[in-house]
Formats: structure tokens, sequence, C-alpha cells
């Protein structure tokens, strides 16, 4: 049985959901009527023919559309094992359950967890790269702060920057923590713990702060470390990323002979 809080909590994050879906239609009927160019840059959202079973990690509302009007089917159950059918936009996914019922469930990955990949990353690697590294760059100098809001471009932190740029170039949805990320990472492909090995586009993952020499860092076995900040590699050693208030917010940084080299946990591709 369902605690009742628990099904408030669900409640209130489909209902934030829908109010952002509500202000994005509202916007792009508003620049549908001032021409008929701008109604071209509004994403779509082609029908996919990939599936992928998932796993649901926090009981979900299933519904029968994809916004809160849709009438509730059931609960999907902690554990219970679905088929993503489409990604119907931004926040919801179509999904079937074992008994061959059919419905729409938040893309959250606090409550569904997958790899699933959305039509728009089925690209070339280096053309999927260069569209995270532009999304990226236009917000440079934004300011820095720690705990973030996942829904506003205003400030970042590091995972929720990282999250930004890859929700804006590829619809692609990542967890919303830095290790949670780095768990994703993994599961998508091969990692590497060498930096030099990495591609523009992989996302980086970073250590705590021991100290600014190398030194400060021998004897510690990486492989027990915890993530606490990543970023996305940009290539040629560099870095983009923010950290810290003082820094100036989304920032570009070099990575050899710095703590950022010495602080390098592993890194990969999120597609």
């Amino acid at each position: 049985m369902i605690k009742l809080s628990h099904r408030f909590a669900i409640f209130n994050f489909e209902r934030m959901i829908t109010r952002i879906m509500n202000k994005k239609i509202l916007a792009w009927g508003l620049a549908a009527s001032l021409s008929i160019s701008s109604l071209l840059q509004v994403p779509v959202w082609a029908a996919s023919q990939t599936t992928e079973t998932a796993t649901v990690i926090h009981s979900a509302n299933l519904r029968s559309q994809p916004s809160l009007s849709g009438s509730h089917i059931r609960y999907l159950n902690t554990g219970e094992q679905i088929t993503i059918m489409d990604q119907v936009n931004k926040y919801w996914y179509k999904v079937k359950d074992t008994n061959g019922v059919t419905g729409y469930v938040t893309t959250s990955s606090s409550y569904i967890s997958t790899t699933y990949k959305p039509p728009s990353v089925q690209l070339a690697p280096a053309v999927a790269a260069q569209k995270v590294i532009d999304a990226g760059m236009k917000y440079l100098g934004t300011p820095y702060q720690f705990g973030s809001s996942r829904y506003d471009t205003n400030t970042f932190d590091c995972s929720d920057f990282v999250r930004q740029a890859f929700s804006d170039s590829l619809k692609l949805s990542l967890p919303f923590d830095s290790r949670s990320q780095g768990a994703f990472v993994q599961t998508v492909g091969k990692t590497t713990t060498d930096w030099h090995r990495l591609k523009p586009g992989d996302i980086m993952f970073f250590m705590s702060y021991k100290g600014s020499k190398a030194s400060a860092y021998d004897g510690i076995d990486k492989s027990q470390q915890t993530i606490t900040h990543d970023v996305i590699y940009l290539g040629n050693g560099k870095i983009l990323h923010t950290y810290s208030v003082a820094s100036g917010g989304v920032r570009i940084s070099d990575i050899a002979g710095t703590a950022w080299e010495y602080r390098f946990l592993f890194g990969g591709s999120a597609y």
C-alpha cells in the first residue's frame, strides 16, 4: 500500500511538470502568431521505433494521457518492469506494463531508471558532441548556486549545468545530481580513467578537493572515491563547467597540471 504522503509527492511533481509544459505551449503559440519562421523553431519529437525495458525505482502514476488531465490508471510499483514505447515530449514517456496496459509516466530519473535515447540523440557522435558543447557555451558566465533549481537557467551548480546542456541540445534528460549522472554514463558504455582518451562532449567526474599538488592525492584509491563534481570535456585539455561563486559561474578551465587533473575519477559519453 502506497502511503498517502508519497502519493501527494507524486501528484505535486506531476503538477509542476504540467505547469512548465503549459507555459511552453503558451510561448510557442505566441511565437507562431508572430511569424511562420518562429514556428519552425519548435522542437519536434518524431516517433521512435526504439523500445527499452525500464525499472520503476519509486512508485509513479500511470496516466491515460501525457499530462495531469490524463486519468489515473494505476500506480507503477517500485521494482516493476515496464517497456518504454516512445518519449512524447521532454517530460513524459509512453509505456506498457507486463500485462500489456499502456499509459504515460514522467521521464524523471527519480522515478524511472532507463538509458532510453530519444530520436534526437541518434546522431553521428561528433555532431551530437558539438551540439552539447554549443548548448553549454551559451551559458558562459551564468552565476553559480549550489543546489540550483533544475527548472530554470538563472543559476547552475555543476550537475545542473551539465544536465541543461544535454537537455537543450539533445533533449536527453540526465539525472539531477553528479553521482547519478556518473552512474548513468557508466551504464551507457565504456568509460576511462585517462582523461587524454576522452572525446569532446564527454562528461568527466571528479572527487573532492584535497589540495593543489599531485602529492595531495598520493595513495588515494580513486575507485572508492565519491563523485563531487562533473564537467563537459571540450577537447585539447579544456573543460566547461561551474563550481563556485568566486570562480565567476560557468567557465572554461584547463586540466593538465591542475587540481582538476589530480581529482579526475573517470569520464565517458552519455549517449
